[in-house]
């Protein structure tokens, strides 16, 4: 069967479920990315309907993302981590029909797909495919190759650079199975977990490259061509910090325990508590005030 009936197909698993020219003075590369980061996301909110479909929609009001639709389906990317599982819930609490998307892509930290299949059956997922696509066969990437993970960097670093624990295009690839297996079902809907507050840097996360994927998704596709319908990519995390993310999923009644986040976790799983997402999201716990329940090697 295809995708519709969450099947085997195309690899899935059926289951239950523009840079400035110079530098201004003293200002270090994560203040440029802030101030570029605020400009783009405040105009995200006041630009008009473009010709192939709505702007990109961030989390700004939960009113503004409420389906009355009971029959509204919804594809959410889920890797089994903290955001991901977040959004999963705030997509289910808007009243969407939620269909989990997760990847089994060569990473190094499959454990991953595990927490992801506890997260779909936990959180209600109407279906949850697995696609099997192997990225080793490119490598480039700590988490994909034989590169040792970055431990311990300084939390003020984090975020200052593209890190090695980048993938390359891989929102772009996780997006594009997203939006072929959203058309299928009818979903009008895709749901994303990225962040531009507390993240490692990656160019595939920040609010200018949602909106161009929205804008090719509309492009792309039968039903935006016809006019039938758009595609619209909802990043609901998109300006909280870890830990309004973290309280945000605790309203919703989310179980952490449920996820894992680490890069590099032991064969038992448990996380190493050294690498960058682990570090923030340890950082998150922290000021969210409430205690981390997943297992640490070393915290």
């Amino acid at each position: 069967r295809g995708l519709g009936g969450v099947s085997k197909g195309f690899g899935a698993q059926k289951t239950r479920k523009g840079a400035e020219g110079t530098e201004r003075g003293g200002e270090g590369p994560q203040r440029r990315r802030r101030r570029a980061f605020d400009g783009v996301a405040s105009s995200m909110y006041t630009r008009h309907v473009p010709e192939t479909g709505p702007a990109a929609v961030p989390f700004h009001s939960e009113s503004r993302l409420m389906t009355t639709d009971p029959q509204a389906k919804a594809v959410v990317l889920l890797s089994g981590g903290l955001d991901s599982t977040t959004t999963l819930a705030i997509a289910r609490s808007l009243g969407y029909q939620v269909y989990a998307l997760s990847f089994r892509y060569g990473q190094r930290h499959e454990i991953e797909i595990q927490a992801a299949r506890r997260v779909a059956e936990r959180l209600g997922a109407a279906g949850h495919a697995i696609m099997e696509i192997d990225l080793r066969l490119f490598g480039g990437s700590a988490l994909t190759s034989d590169i040792p993970v970055p431990k311990g960097r300084p939390l003020e670093r984090v975020g200052e650079d593209i890190p090695i624990t980048y993938v390359p295009a891989r929102n772009t690839i996780f997006l594009s199975f997203a939006l072929a297996w959203a058309e299928v079902l009818g979903a009008n809907n895709i749901f994303i977990g990225v962040n531009a507050l507390d993240y490692s840097g990656y160019p595939d996360c920040r609010p200018e490259y949602i909106e161009a994927f929205q804008r090719m998704a509309n492009l792309a596709t039968k039903a935006g061509v016809e006019g039938r319908s758009s595609i619209r990519i909802h990043t609901p995390l998109l300006h909280l910090s870890k830990a309004q993310i973290i309280q945000k999923g605790l309203e919703l009644g989310v179980d952490y325990g449920l996820t894992t986040s680490c890069y590099d976790p032991s064969p038992e799983g448990e996380a190493c508590g050294q690498c960058d997402a682990c570090l923030l999201r340890l950082k998150g716990f922290a000021e969210a005030g409430v205690r981390d329940p997943v297992a640490y090697q070393r915290a």
